[in-house]
């Protein structure tokens, strides 16, 4: 595979910012950085001068619909659609997510999309949204199932040779006999759509729950039962537990930016993680799109959540995001004016983390997999390189993206 040697790069790593760095991949791994000069005695077949562009890992999105026109829940040619958009938005790897369908119809369907071999952005696993949830949110009423081991066993198998992830309610009945058949495989189960107590969601931690997807939605508080007693629930259990880690749509809409500011306070910078949550519509201008069933959203402009039109059984209640991962990272550092190897971490090294990924994603480091995003001071994308093969690139200007 041919030699990569991007030189005089500002290099995002997670305590900062390192100037005029230079990276060496070859078959697809980094495999030495140093201070520009230093580095490159290898031979290069390609040479790029960032010219003081930032340089961060690919992102990764744990949570993601659709993109653009395409959506995941339409089959295999949008999922393939989707991997090849998603590196003008930085994202290296990502979870497509599945809406449930009826028994008996969802196994076929991941089968389905298993089998697409994109040449984008990599499939890191099929996060499974449903059935096994208590409250359906926006998703359909199939989201609703039964604890049922076979159709666990349909779906892990359906979805190989990826990871099946599957996105649970803790007081789902049975859950907590199903967790650990979710989790076998080494993948984590990911908490959502509940309004746990929080025994039932400590029950289901232990039982092998270790991520809360669209923390804070569709997470309702409980009712109070003692005046002047505020009750505690699930998100109060999650933030509890140092083994957790959660992930949130950060468009302003979903969840107020202090909240992402706690769970950073609670869990520490290495277990909150920036999702998209997109639906049909994300990366594209404000519009109204097809999203499942003959379903519309409506997306007033880019990056703001994608909403149930009068087509729908909620008419206004919000239906995903219009969220890409670039502008996620961008409000991070906008919204909670957190530094920007922050913003990066959330968006990389995290995600990686969730997923197991840790010792070969998330990190611009010598030995790991040479998925890399160059930025502008805007935090636009410039390129991507997946496995050290340019994905996407932005028309660049040597001298627009800083010193």
């Amino acid at each position: 595979m041919r030699g990569l040697l991007i030189r005089n790069a500002r290099l995002v790593t997670p305590v900062g910012v390192q100037p005029r760095q230079a990276v060496l991949c070859r078959s697809g791994k980094i495999i030495r950085i140093g201070p520009s000069g230093t580095v490159g005695g290898e031979a290069a077949e390609e040479v790029v001068d960032a010219d003081g562009a930032y340089l961060v890992p690919g992102f990764i999105d744990l949570h993601i619909h659709g993109c653009q026109q395409w959506l995941v829940d339409n089959g295999p040619a949008d999922l393939s659609a989707i991997a090849n958009a998603l590196p003008q938005y930085g994202v290296t790897g990502f979870l497509p997510t599945v809406c449930p369908r009826p028994k008996g119809q969802d196994a076929e369907f991941v089968a389905s999309l298993a089998k697409v071999e994109p040449s984008g952005s990599a499939v890191l696993g099929f996060h499974l949204e449903g059935p096994f949830l208590t409250l359906t949110g926006a998703l359909p009423p199939e989201a609703l199932g039964s604890a049922d081991p076979a159709r666990v066993e349909s779906l892990v198998q359906a979805a190989r040779p990826h990871r099946a992830i599957f996105s649970v309610s803790p007081d789902f009945e049975g859950i907590c006999d199903l967790l650990p058949q979710m989790v076998r495989d080494g993948g984590p189960a990911f908490i959502t759509h509940t309004r746990a107590s929080v025994e039932q969601t400590q029950a289901a931690i232990e039982a092998g729950a270790r991520h809360a997807t669209h923390f804070y939605d569709v997470f309702p508080a409980p009712a109070e039962t003692e005046p002047g007693v505020r009750p505690c629930g699930a998100v109060e259990a999650v933030l509890a537990d140092p083994r957790v880690s959660v992930d949130f749509i950060l468009d302003g809409v979903h969840v107020h930016p202090v909240a992402l500011k706690m769970a950073i306070a609670c869990k520490g910078p290495d277990r909150v993680c920036l999702i998209t949550d997109a639906n049909v519509g994300a990366g594209l201008p404000g519009g109204r799109y097809q999203f499942a069933d003959q379903t519309e959203v409506e997306i007033t402009g880019q990056g703001q959540p994608a909403r149930l039109t009068e087509t729908s059984r909620h008419p206004g209640g919000l239906a995903g995001s219009g969220l890409t991962m670039d502008l996620a990272v961008r409000n991070a550092t906008e919204m909670l004016h957190v530094e920007l190897s922050l913003a990066i971490r959330m968006a990389s090294a995290n995600p990686a983390r969730v997923l197991g990924l840790e010792g070969s994603k998330g990190l611009v480091s010598e030995g790991y997999d040479a998925d890399m995003v160059l930025l502008d001071d805007s935090l636009r994308v410039l390129r991507t390189w997946i496995g050290g093969e340019c994905r996407f690139e932005r028309t660049f200007t040597p001298g627009d993206a800083g010193t």
